[in-house]
């Protein structure tokens, strides 16, 4: 893929990966990724798309509750942080 979105994916898991146990996933739509997840008991995902690109946001997705929200890329672990406490 020449968008540059696996790159940016890889660079966040690259930066959370000190913090929390990471998973990276390309394949399929994300409605199955989601599934999959769920079932491993992922309890946050973040989706990285072109609007990344254009805001530097992700939607980071809760497991328990399924709410979805934007928030920047510098927000992440604090955001997954605040959660788990």
């Amino acid at each position: 893929k020449k968008d540059g979105l696996p790159e940016i994916a890889k660079d966040i898991m690259d930066q959370c990966r000190s913090s929390f146990r990471c998973f990276y996933e390309e394949k399929d739509a994300i409605g199955k990724r989601y599934r999959r997840m769920d079932a491993l008991g992922t309890p946050f995902c973040v989706t990285v798309d072109h609007q990344t690109k254009e805001d530097n946001t992700v939607t980071i997705r809760y497991r328990d509750t399924m709410e979805q929200e934007r928030i920047p890329i510098s927000e992440i672990k604090a955001r997954i942080l605040a959660a788990i406490e």
